[in-house]
């Protein structure tokens, strides 16, 4: 009996109930706004959200290259310098003996260029060439050439001057024709001034006489004489004469 009114008491036993908390907001407090990340104490922090994480998209894998080893340069071995042997010249003996009664310190001989003497060539005397005397070359004498006449430009050689000429005649043939021009002639000039040998150059007219009468004209042509070096002497000179008919 005390069992079962101990366990009625413990059912009946009336519950307790905790008084309830209640918070009133008071009407007087003002919010603040603040920028950036906000904080506290006790778990606190930036409550602003992460930005958005970039995309990346995977390439392929990185491949690694071996690069070729770089040639070292190559040194040339540089060959020492050789020296430089000085000797001495020493005379050496001379190759012909004189002997006793030999004949030392003649002229060198040349070659012969014809039976004639002195030091020309041909069968003449003196230096030219040619059957003549003299230097010149040809059958004449003297230093120039086709009758031993000079030329001009011979140094020392002054040319002949021109005393008398003659003018040419036209011949009734070459009129008749009415032949013109210029005929050189050749002549060599004597030491005396006089005219020796003549011949036609250049030719105008072999034909109607034209030719001959300026040979004719020349040979009665009178010329002081050229000299060189103060001596006459023949020269060889060039005469153009004109035939024009008026």
């Amino acid at each position: 009996m005390g069992i079962a009114l101990l366990f009625l008491f413990v059912i009946t036993r009336p519950e307790t109930v905790s008084p309830s908390t209640q918070f009133t907001t008071p009407s007087d407090i003002t919010w603040i706004v603040q920028k950036g990340p906000g904080g506290g104490g006790g778990g606190g922090g930036n409550k602003m959200p992460d930005p958005p994480k970039r995309t990346e998209l995977k390439g392929p894998a990185k491949i690694t290259v071996p690069v070729a080893p770089t040639p070292k340069p190559v040194l040339k071995e540089t060959p020492p310098p050789q020296a430089q042997l000085t000797i001495p010249a020493v005379p050496t003996a001379s190759s012909v003996q004189e002997l006793p009664g030999m004949i030392t310190n003649m002229p060198t001989a040349t070659a012969s260029l014809g039976s004639g003497t002195g030091g020309g060539s041909g069968t003449g005397t003196g230096t030219g060439s040619g059957p003549g005397s003299g230097s010149g070359l040809g059958p004449g004498s003297g230093g120039g050439t086709g009758g031993g006449a000079f030329r001009d430009g011979t140094p020392g050689l002054v040319s002949p001057a021109v005393v008398f000429e003659k003018k040419p005649e036209y011949t009734s043939e070459a009129m008749r024709a009415k032949v013109q021009g210029t005929v050189e002639v050749e002549a060599v000039v004597n030491d005396d001034g006089s005219v020796g040998q003549v011949r036609i150059v250049r030719s105008l007219d072999d034909r109607f006489g034209l030719d001959q009468k300026a040979l004719e004209a020349v040979r009665n042509w009178r010329f002081r004489p050229g000299t060189r070096f103060g001596k006459p002497v023949p020269v060889l000179i060039l005469i153009e004469l004109t035939f024009t008919l008026r």
